[in-house]
């Protein structure tokens, strides 16, 4: 039989707070080869629609601004 760790809520607050490092941990599992983001999710104990959530934060690249109106001079 294995041990499992169990996180036991004792305060008024109900929702975990995540450090941005542990959201890069669990979203850099999730690019592994051959990861399974519910198990993932799971084993994290969180649900898997929020670690989708993360990774979309997270992996967003961002494009460089390009002005919408460009000045054009008419000779």
């Amino acid at each position: 039989m294995t041990k499992q760790l169990v996180e036991v809520i004792t305060s008024v607050e109900r929702r975990r707070r995540w450090s941005r490092e542990e959201k890069e941990r669990l979203v850099a599992a999730t690019l592994e080869p051959g990861a399974r983001v519910s198990e993932i999710a799971r084993s994290a104990g969180i649900h898997v629609s929020q670690l989708f959530r993360w990774r979309k934060e997270l992996c967003q690249i961002s494009t460089p601004s390009v002005p919408q109106l460009v000045p054009v001079e008419v000779v």
